[in-house]
């Protein structure tokens, strides 16, 4: 039987980074295996925008496991699902969401700690014991599955990283897999939590983040980084670009920059 979790577990190193891929449709699966993507993920944000919704706490679980197994269906590797705060404040609602992500085909998730669609995070304790409830479920399947816990305070500024690694301490002895901080003040800050905890740490490659290479994040210990919806985001630039340019000066120049048909026909096929 095929196991993609123990398939992505596998690729989690400390100190040997793997890019954990965002993707939004089939498509955009498809090229980013064909170009060599080890693993990928959905979006939440970026699944939003295909939507036509603004990010955070707009999708409903039932379309996020949908759309989690058009990207699962659409190549052979390993899919992390983007599942906020686990569609529920309550820790049962972590573990059934957990369930249905396994029996999606999902190899792994990330639940996070913000009270959606608020930007404050639960207390600690409660965070503590929605991902306690989803490592119970992870431990239960049949097969392996990959538990991300996030701490997404930092992020969102509503506690610092003496309170991130605190929270980050006590998921990994919760039973979380893998540990993820979005956005650290700096990069010695990104240090103190990948020290501070044994398990594997994600780092977000956005902002400030993208201008780091793999080898500065596997020189900290790093030993995961996903894109979230900056790759999404940085198709709608091209597209809010060319669309200014024509509607706004009538010139058609930047259609003349577009890939050829018959290479994304290749990477597809």
């Amino acid at each position: 039987m095929h196991d993609p979790g123990k398939t992505f577990r596998a690729l989690h190193v400390r100190g040997a980074p793997f890019i954990l891929a965002n993707v939004w449709d089939a498509g955009s699966a498809r090229v980013l295996a064909a170009l060599g993507a080890q693993a990928l993920a959905t979006s939440s944000a970026a699944h939003a925008f295909t939507l036509g919704r603004p990010d955070g706490g707009t999708i409903t679980r039932d379309e996020a496991l949908a759309h989690a197994q058009d990207i699962v269906a659409a190549t052979p590797l390993p899919v992390q699902g983007d599942f906020e705060n686990g569609f529920g404040d309550a820790p049962e609602d972590c573990a059934t969401t957990l369930r249905l992500a396994a029996e999606a085909g999902l190899a792994g998730i990330c639940i996070e700690d913000t009270a959606l669609p608020a930007d404050s995070p639960y207390d600690r304790a409660l965070a503590v014991e929605r991902i306690r409830a989803a490592a119970s479920a992870a431990r239960a399947l049949p097969r392996d599955f990959v538990l991300t816990a996030r701490a997404d305070g930092l992020m969102l500024g509503t506690y610092g990283p003496d309170e991130a690694i605190a929270r980050l301490q006590a998921f990994e002895a919760a039973g979380a897999d893998c540990l993820y901080a979005p956005l650290p003040a700096s990069m010695d800050d990104l240090a103190r939590i990948v020290a501070a905890v044994s398990a594997p740490v994600n780092v977000l490659a956005a902002g400030p983040y993208a201008r780091h290479s793999l080898a500065d994040y596997a020189a900290l210990g790093v030993a995961r980084i996903s894109l979230g919806s900056a790759l999404a985001r940085l198709t709608h630039r091209v597209v809010i670009d060319a669309a200014r340019t024509m509607l706004g000066q009538g010139s058609f120049d930047p259609l003349t920059r577009g890939i050829p048909g018959a290479e994304v026909d290749a990477l597809l096929g």
